[in-house]
């Protein structure tokens, strides 16, 4: 699995991943939305051989960040790599009129939650182990 992201979010994600032990996610933060980094990362794509799952992970909500502009890209990316992916999926916030959720137990929670949708992880078990951490 790939996840890709940008910003704050990709450390997270690689501690998340590192606490969890998994060994066969990748994260890679983009520096650089536009313009994108797309042969670049054709060529990363290219090296990875099993790959069967890319992930675009952002911590706004979905009508906010930079998935609309991304999603298109990464699928030129992957073309041009020659990998075959079924789609990109999208792991962050639901779309919303505000960027952020008012209550800070409330942006834990939906943090949690989307670093464990992203990484295909408990929601419960990275709530406690940020709770923890």
């Amino acid at each position: 699995k790939l996840v890709l992201c940008s910003g704050k979010v990709g450390y997270d994600l690689m501690e998340a991943r590192d606490a969890a032990g998994l060994e066969d996610v990748t994260v890679i933060r983009l520096e650089q939305l536009y313009p994108f980094p797309g042969e670049p990362l054709a060529i990363r794509l290219a090296r990875m051989t099993g790959l069967e799952e890319v992930v675009w992970c952002q911590e706004e909500p979905r009508n906010q960040g930079a998935w609309f502009f991304v999603w298109s890209q990464i699928e030129d990316s992957l073309r041009e790599a020659k990998r075959k992916v079924a789609k990109v999926r999208y792991a962050g916030r639901a779309a919303s009129a505000s960027p952020a959720t008012g209550l800070a137990k409330r942006h834990e929670a939906e943090q949690a939650a989307l670093i464990a949708d992203a990484l295909g992880l408990s929601v419960r078990s990275e709530i406690r182990r940020r709770k923890k951490g």
